[in-house]
């Protein structure tokens, strides 16, 4: 048997070695279902893989690290997971699989679903690498990974010229993006001398690494401050945080839908994820950035980039047309509502309102991330049967799928935040960390950010569903793939319902992974090293 560890070191090799050999497959096995099974396990594998790792960091309650090479930290490349990142690894590859057995469905008439099938498993490989690298090049690596499979896939219906601009787009503006975070890596370790994530957090921590008043204390302080405005354009332009949303509405209409759900759902993800381990574990509330007042600083600047991007996206997705475009503006908007979540790490504040704030961040990711998945999936079917994306043109089709219109319904009314949707939990719990934080401006905007959002909400479902038919639509999907997409508003449902017991444990993954305990991040460098 393999054991947690292993499971750790295989997964993303795995990953990329299973992506790799479909193409070499493909020279000897023409049929279609060979590629759906082979995917679909291997989809099947990673989740199992995901679900004992994150079970393992349970038991132990402490950080696991797999030290490729078998270097000692902080020499060589490490993964560690902690319960934060691995609840987001858990959640990625079960929201993977999901869009997997959506692809089966989804590719049935696609001549090219081997390349297909092979970026989706790299996609997967890049995100689950992003979630779990200990270490800060290799973070760029894996975002090089992720990146490149995201730009193909947009560009995947190649001969449409909307498909190949938006990946153009996305790709230069990514590859500047990335290009930044390389630069931030040089100057992390100019600085420090190390790559490592836990033992960077130790020589970044003033008690322990750098003592102030030093000759070297200012130079390292002003060079950490660039590392950390380098990574975070690179991060806010991979999560679309306004003002670098603007590739967004272009990519992920363009990309085929179930690609759509794991931009808007996951991808998006990786750029929230950095930039909480940076400056929650990498460079705390006891590190340099934090003695120079550099970390309140960022804190400031994201909370009012999230509450512009909560707006502008709710106030856009009104206007839009297409309803893939509008899906789109929602990302936008919700990824406003993550990042004031994630703001509200000030130094004067209680570590309790922390706490609660990062909670109500977690909890908003994996509701927006299944929600939106379930938007964009049911929408991959209306737009099958309709022929075109304009809501206008698709008036009345959601009655020719009254089990997908369900299951329509239920994903919009958890992201709206309707009661017992998880989505409310997770908007109520961001409010009251913000009222308790005494951050009313920020506390208000969420409920005004709901409140415009529920325009665009309401405008699909009037069209689609609320209006009779214009014409005939031909039912495209099949009972299975209608019953599938309902056990994913259940599950939004769900989220909710069981919102206290998945709170306790988003709770203790929070606290102990980013607030509470300094030293349970660098645990396995302390231990091991």
């Amino acid at each position: 048997m393999i054991d947690s560890l292993d499971m750790l070191g295989i997964l993303i090799p795995f990953l990329a070695l299973s992506s790799f050999t479909i193409p070499l497959f493909s020279l000897l096995i023409k049929r279609k279902i060979f590629y759906d099974i082979y995917v679909l396990a291997i989809g099947t594998i990673a989740l199992y893989f995901t679900y004992n790792i994150l079970i393992t960091v349970l038991d132990l309650n402490s950080p696991i690290m797999y030290r490729f090479g078998g270097w000692p930290p902080p020499l060589g490349i490490a993964y560690e997971v902690d319960p934060f990142n691995g609840i987001l690894g858990l959640f990625t590859a079960a929201t993977m699989w999901l869009i997997i057995i959506y692809s089966i469905w989804y590719t049935k008439h696609m001549d090219n679903y081997v390349w297909y099938y092979t970026l989706l498993l790299g996609l997967e490989a890049g995100l689950l690498g992003c979630l779990y690298t200990g270490d800060v090049f290799n973070l760029f690596v894996m975002i090089e990974v992720l990146s490149i499979s995201a730009y193909a896939l947009v560009a995947y219906y190649r001969s449409k010229p909307q498909a190949i601009e938006a990946a153009i787009k996305y790709a230069m503006i990514g590859a500047i993006a990335t290009t930044f975070y390389f630069l931030s890596v040089v100057f992390i370790y100019g600085s420090y001398g190390t790559l490592n994530m836990a033992d960077l957090a130790i020589r970044s921590h003033v008690e322990e690494g750098i003592l102030t008043g030093s000759n070297v204390y200012g130079n390292i302080a002003v060079a950490s401050a660039v590392a950390i405005g380098l990574a975070l354009w690179t991060f806010t332009f991979k999560s679309a945080l306004f003002p670098n949303h603007f590739w967004l509405p272009d990519a992920h209409p363009e990309a085929p839908t179930p690609v759509s759900a794991a931009l808007s759902g996951l991808v998006v993800n990786i750029g929230v994820y950095a930039v909480i381990r940076f400056l929650y574990s990498l460079f705390g509330s006891s590190s340099i950035l934090s003695t120079i007042g550099y970390r309140d600083a960022v804190f400031t600047i994201l909370l009012i980039l999230g509450i512009l991007s909560g707006i502008t996206g709710a106030l856009l997705m009104i206007i839009q047309k297409d309803i893939k475009r509008l899906l789109a503006y929602s990302t936008i908007s919700h990824i406003g509502l993550i990042y004031i979540g994630l703001s509200i790490g000030f130094t004067n504040l209680p570590k309790e309102i922390i706490v609660l704030g990062l909670l109500a961040t977690l909890y908003h990711i994996i509701n927006h991330g299944i929600g939106k998945a379930l938007l964009f999936m049911a929408s991959g079917i209306y737009i099958s049967s309709a022929k075109t994306r304009d809501l206008e043109h698709m008036v009345g089709v959601g009655r020719v799928y009254p089990i997908t219109s369900l299951a329509f319904i239920l994903g919009i009314l958890h992201l709206m935040g309707f009661i017992p949707f998880g989505g409310f939990f997770s908007k109520l719990l961001l409010f009251q960390a913000h009222i308790g934080a005494g951050l009313v401006i920020s506390a208000i905007s969420i409920v005004l950010i709901s409140a415009i959002s529920l325009i665009g909400y309401i405008k699909m479902i009037y069209l689609i569903l609320l209006r009779m038919p214009t014409r005939e639509y031909k039912y495209e999907a099949s009972i299975g793939i209608e019953v599938f997409l309902l056990l994913m508003g259940i599950v939004c449902l769900l989220l909710g319902l069981f919102s206290f017991r998945l709170l306790d444990l988003f709770s203790d993954a929070v606290s102990g992974s980013l607030v509470m305990s300094y030293g349970y991040y660098t645990n396995p460098v302390t231990r091991l090293g």
